[in-house]
């Protein structure tokens, strides 16, 4: 039973080159549906991160329909790992045909966490894309921002967190008529004030969203 104010998460089976992906979701009735890029396997982790899990609830709450995913060999989907992101970008693919059928055909929100922004700035590229949000970048550098077709964009990062140059992507977002959130007190693993992730995510979704 599910009572007021829970979201209830559900398996989802994500087919993907002769291989099956595991997926959680959320159901939404408002637009766009939010597709979730998780931490991939060269980070350790994968859907269950705390910032995916944040960020898929703080986007139900407002009715929005989620889906993240694990990349192949992570947790129970199938395949080996792979430590190169043109794999984890046949995943994304495949996740965001799901995500977007799942929404009676509707262009989803894109979010990626990590590492996973190598696969995002391509993936946007290559399928319509309502909006992108980059949570903690770490394969891209502010300048691939030029790259990105015209569209809503959001990039969060974590203070305690040295591994971008923070100024660089602030001016590269402000660029972009973007918003630029840093977290306070935060660390890579957002321990702290991680509500404010999903709120920065929620956020971008409400603007683009109907």
């Amino acid at each position: 039973m599910v009572i007021k104010g829970q979201f209830l998460e559900r398996a989802t089976l994500i087919p993907s080159g002769g291989f099956v992906l595991e997926g959680l979701s959320h159901r939404g009735e408002k637009l766009p549906p939010v597709l979730i890029l998780p931490p991939p396997p060269v980070e350790g982790s994968g859907m269950d991160s705390v910032v995916g899990a944040e960020v898929s609830f703080a986007c139900a709450r407002e009715g929005h329909q989620t889906l993240r995913f694990n990349y192949q060999g992570v947790g129970g989907s199938q395949g080996r790992i792979s430590k190169t992101p043109e794999t984890w970008l046949d995943d994304a693919l495949a996740a965001y045909v799901v995500c977007s059928e799942n929404a009676a055909g509707a262009v989803p929100l894109l979010v990626s966490i990590g590492a996973s922004d190598a696969v995002a700035l391509e993936l946007v590229k290559r399928r319509p894309i309502v909006g992108l949000a980059i949570i903690n970048p770490l394969m891209s550098r502010a300048g691939d921002l030029a790259s990105v077709p015209p569209m809503p964009l959001t990039v969060v990062l974590a203070e305690e967190d040295a591994r971008q140059n923070r100024g660089e992507w602030s001016d590269a977002v402000m660029a972009r008529a973007g918003e630029f959130v840093v977290v306070a007190g935060a660390s890579r693993s957002f321990q702290r004030n991680l509500p404010m992730v999903g709120k920065a995510v929620s956020a971008l979704a409400a603007s683009v969203g109907t």
